[in-house]
């Protein structure tokens, strides 16, 4: 009989709303799931993918990371592991270190054995490159199986990964999938054998209601035909089949408090108030959502009441606004889109420079891979360094002037990261695909406006898998090439 713990999509090093709070959160929960490992009957753990919010994860996350993993590694549990869209890299990646360290094992096409089952690996590969996928896999004599992956896969939510033709492909038979991206757990049969998420260990969207936890995947045990069953730590009851049992565990996390307030006429601020009042904020983070009709109210009177009465962290998202919003779009034409983005900017007061990098950036003459360059020299001919440099064009320009629409959205669509390692052998296309991951997010990553933040297949505002409810194909923010202070780069240790 093989035990494990099977997680993923921990997102160390996601500073949520910008809070370090909620950044060592996010630590904290993968800790939770090592002390469990730990101190509980496991034989390994399994982690299907985005351990990293970031492929470049801060010095104060890769240590918490090393300190927790030493601890497995201590204990004689073994770190099993993939490479998620989230934490990819060019080359080397960090679980590949992790490896050198003797702290973890990638998984890949070659079966690692724990107990009486063998586990294969399948790291996030864009949807422009599997195709060329063989799914060839070495085979084993262990009595089980089970295949790792991070991806959307079918037929859960957003899915855009064939499960059944992966299963009929794999020249290995698998009695189980483990899976992660989408951060909403979910069990299902197809083809024989159990498809399961494990869902996020911490909240990375405010979609994300429902609490967090992760799986302990049992193989060959000896009751798996028992639908009595239950978890301490849930109270369900395992999906069996044959001999794989699946159960879920709570974490333990950071609460979340969610306010709708529903607005009549003439009511406003003080009815807000009335509504977040009703509930205990201390150290919560708090979503509060305006809805109906009533008077205007400043999100930030709320959000700064609520941080009063002991919130960690407070987000206001009117919904009449929105909807407002939502009506004025409507209104754009686009026959002529070009013309409807450059009246929508021309409000903007851009400055000359702005309006220069814009030019540069939305141009059919600039090759998309040229477009970094160009507006770089753009920018440096504008600070000229011989004296000549013309800092005006910097001052904003009156809302009158025309502008083109220097682009809100910086990130790159789901599946056309460039950066991305596409994995192990298993899970590798010919070099030459246009796509080769995803980055991070937020979208699944970075907070929205007013702290609404969008969910995303991922968890993400982020392009990856959210709970139910998110658009399957939202962008994903891409890190820059160049590592801000604190960061660390794989060309760094490698």
């Amino acid at each position: 009989m093989t035990r494990v713990i099977h997680t993923g999509d921990t997102h160390i090093g996601y500073q949520q709303y910008h809070s370090p709070e909620r950044r060592q959160d996010f630590l904290d929960a993968f800790e939770a799931v090592v002390d469990d490992a730990v101190e509980g009957d496991v034989d390994a753990v399994v982690h299907a993918g985005d351990l990293f919010h970031d492929r470049r994860p801060e010095l104060r996350d890769l240590l918490g990371t090393l300190s927790a993993l030493r601890r497995l590694a201590e204990a004689d549990v073994p770190f099993l592991a993939i490479v998620g869209n989230h934490e990819s890299t060019r080359g080397g990646q960090w679980l590949d270190l992790f490896e050198r360290l003797g702290l973890a094992t990638r998984l890949g096409d070659e079966p690692t054995v724990v107990g009486d089952t063998a586990f294969y690996g399948l790291d996030f590969v864009p949807r422009s490159r599997r195709d060329d996928l063989e799914y060839a896999f070495a085979p084993h004599d262990a009595d089980h199986a089970a295949l790792v992956a991070h991806g959307l896969f079918t037929p859960f939510p957003h899915a855009d990964w064939d499960t059944e033709a992966v299963l009929e492909a794999a020249t290995v038979d698998f009695d189980a999938v483990l899976l992660g991206d989408n951060h909403a757990p979910d069990t299902t049969r197809v083809r024989d054998a159990w498809v399961t998420y494990c869902g996020s260990t911490e909240r990375a969207s405010a979609d994300e209601r429902d609490g967090r936890g992760y799986n302990i995947v049992t193989f060959g045990t000896d009751d798996a035909a028992d639908p009595a069953g239950t978890d301490d730590a849930t109270g369900d009851g395992p999906d069996d089949a044959g001999d794989v049992e699946i159960h879920r565990r709570a974490l333990d996390t950071r609460p979340f408090v969610f306010v709708t307030a529903d607005l009549g006429e003439g009511e406003g601020v003080d009815r807000v108030r009335e509504r977040v009042g009703q509930y205990d904020l201390a150290d919560a983070v708090v979503i509060v959502e305006i809805t109906g009709d009533g008077d205007p109210v400043p999100p930030a009177t709320i959000e700064s009441d609520a941080t009063d009465a002991g919130a960690l962290v407070a987000r206001v998202t009117d919904r009449r606004e929105l909807d407002a919003e939502a009506e004025r779009e409507e209104e754009v034409s686009f026959v002529d889109p070009d013309e409807a983005v450059r009246e929508r900017v021309s409000e903007m007061g851009l400055s000359a420079a702005a309006r220069s990098v814009d030019e540069t950036v939305r141009a059919s003459k600039t090759a998309d891979s040229n477009v970094r360059d160009a507006v770089k020299g753009r920018v440096e001919d504008l600070l000229d360094g011989d004296g000549d440099g013309d800092l005006g064009a910097f001052e904003p320009a009156d809302e009158t002037d025309g502008a083109a629409d220097p682009g809100e959205d910086t990130g790159t669509p789901a599946g056309d990261d460039p950066d991305v390692d596409a994995g192990g052998p298993a899970a590798t296309a010919p070099d030459g695909g246009d796509d080769a991951g995803e980055a991070s997010d937020e979208g699944a990553g970075a907070d929205a406006p007013d702290g609404a933040e969008t969910a995303t297949p991922d968890g993400d505002g982020d392009g990856h898998a959210a709970d139910p409810g998110a658009p399957a194909d939202e962008p994903a923010s891409e890190p820059a090439d160049d590592a801000g202070d604190g960061q660390a780069s794989m060309e760094e240790f490698l």
